[in-house]
């Protein structure tokens, strides 16, 4: 029996396929679905994903291969550390309004490079960093300070923070400020429609586990 994709599914239904898929992925019997010739005609004219992914840029966290998805399943939105922005949320809300997806997945990671380079910068002889990757690592410093207990400006001995922590804390932070900077996904998952997952994908295991739930899934 084929998985279903579209808009007309519920966040439950979409969420339960996304963890069938990484189940297959993680056991190495990918399906490969919806990849061939006839998909990519169906798809020419229009598109209805089932979900939405907002997760890091890293080269290990390709969406459909750890999800066992294919053309037109997911819409994708990537960036280094999954940094909520104005663009960011754009895409979001398009996703949501336009393409009616029922699920946003947020998808974090171990050994993330970002979380890393946010717990070093607060070290006594932390290098400066270039501008933009600075901007991105800020959003991720209120987490750090938070693991570390030490909430002033003072600098942290790096060396003792779990960097897993950060990045689940990362994570709630990650989705609390989506839903407070936007009122049309708040008020789709207020009414039902939408539902949001804050995942956790560990590299070595290759499997995506489910850290926030926001919503009925």
């Amino acid at each position: 029996m084929s998985e279903s994709t579209g808009a007309h599914t519920t966040p439950a239904k979409a969420w339960n396929e996304m963890r069938r898929g990484n189940e297959r992925f993680v056991a190495g019997e990918p399906r490969h679905p919806r990849q061939d010739v006839e998909r990519r005609a169906e798809l020419a004219g229009a598109q209805a994903p089932h979900a939405a992914l907002f997760g890091c840029s890293d080269s290990r966290l390709a969406a459909e291969i750890i999800f066992d998805k294919g053309l037109g399943d997911l819409f994708v939105i990537r960036n280094a550390g999954q940094i909520i922005s104005s663009s960011v949320l754009g895409s979001l809300e398009y996703a949501v309004a336009v393409l009616k997806v029922p699920l946003i997945v947020v998808l974090g990671h171990d050994a993330c490079g970002a979380v890393r380079a946010a717990i070093d910068s607060q070290s006594a002889d932390a290098p400066l960093l270039p501008a933009h990757i600075d901007h991105l690592i800020q959003k991720i410093v209120p987490a750090v300070r938070r693991v570390s207990g030490v909430t002033d400006a003072s600098p942290l001995d790096t060396q003792t923070i779990d960097a897993s922590l950060v990045g689940r804390e990362h994570l709630r932070d990650t989705i609390a400020e989506m839903l407070k900077r936007s009122e049309l996904i708040s008020d789709a998952v207020a009414a039902g429609t939408l539902a949001i997952v804050g995942a956790n994908y560990r590299l070595l295991e290759g499997r995506a586990d489910a850290d926030v739930i926001v919503g009925s899934v």
